[in-house]
């Protein structure tokens, strides 16, 4: 557990191996001075940007998160130190890392890199508190458990394989909001009578909520399985707890004998198919409303 008392402010950040996570930007012409070097108040931006790219690597969609616990977090302290200064076009590396939980508190240190010259340190701290009166409030146990578990190195994201009666509560609910409610499908053809026999995959966080779905069924074509159904939480996608429901879908069709593997994949995703080895079998069709391919891949 992440606990142990901050002793020294941003300064105590040194070299990127103090950090697991990083998020990469690079500047823009919009945020330099007149002196040709980036506007020092940028940097607080640049440091909140990658604190909502931790929450994505954290497997947390922050809203959804926070509406589960009961919470929202507040900023109460933001400390810069400054090295050096970033340049128009440079590339920097953002590294955020928890260092400690309190009771109602959380801290991280960030450090802004160019390469591995360290040009900027932070320190952010965060207060738990009620978002209705901005009284602070407890951390919660899970909250606390899923920095820790970050911390150390562990997956943030459990894939599991079952039936419609095991998994179907958290699948539908992800499926809704994603198909239903973003994509406008309507309801008739969303549900169907494959889900009582198909075997569904669903990727959960450390709070349990589920954050990508899909579901495999037997196709018409001796050998070959037919994935479909396929969603990820909006805020979560390009993290890949989608590829990971696929790849758990494929091993359970090896599993069952399946030479190969199909489904019908939205255009828009199709560059992400491809990219885990599916090719285009068929010519372009409308799916409710939604322009789609066929893609195929040999298992």
């Amino acid at each position: 557990m992440i606990s142990s008392p901050v002793t020294a402010a941003a300064s105590s950040v040194h070299q990127k191996s103090d950090f697991r996570f990083f998020h990469r930007l690079r500047v823009r012409w919009a945020e330099v001075d007149m002196q040709k070097i980036v506007f020092n108040a940028h940097y607080l931006m640049y440091f909140d940007t990658a604190i909502a790219d931790y929450w994505r690597a954290l497997g947390l969609p922050y809203e959804d998160a926070m509406a589960g616990l009961q919470g929202d977090l507040y900023v109460r302290k933001a400390t810069i130190e400054f090295n050096a200064s970033a340049r128009i076009d440079d590339r920097l590396d953002i590294g955020m890392t928890c260092v400690r939980v309190g009771k109602s508190s959380i801290v991280f240190h960030g450090g802004l890199f160019r390469g591995n010259d360290l040009l900027v340190s932070c320190e952010l701290v965060y207060v738990f508190a009620d978002p209705k009166t901005q009284s602070s409030r407890p951390v919660p146990p899970a909250l606390r458990d899923v920095f820790s578990a970050y911390e150390a190195g562990e997956n943030m994201v459990e894939v599991r394989v079952g039936s419609w009666s095991d998994l179907g509560e958290g699948a539908s609910q992800l499926r809704a909001a994603v198909f239903i409610e973003e994509q406008r499908i309507p309801k008739e053809l969303e549900w169907d009578e494959g889900d009582a026999v198909a075997l569904h995959a669903v990727a959960r966080n450390r709070l349990g909520q589920v954050i990508a779905t899909g579901r495999l069924v037997e196709d018409e074509h001796p050998g070959r399985a037919r994935i479909g159904r396929m969603a990820v939480h909006r805020i979560l996608r390009g993290e890949g707890h989608g590829a990971a429901v696929l790849t758990a879908l494929e091993a359970a069709a090896r599993s069952r004998g399946k030479r190969d593997i199909a489904l019908h994949a939205q255009r828009s995703a199709e560059g992400f198919y491809a990219g885990l080895g599916y090719e285009v079998s068929g010519e372009p069709f409308e799916e409710a409303g939604i322009p789609h391919i066929e893609m195929c891949k040999a298992l």
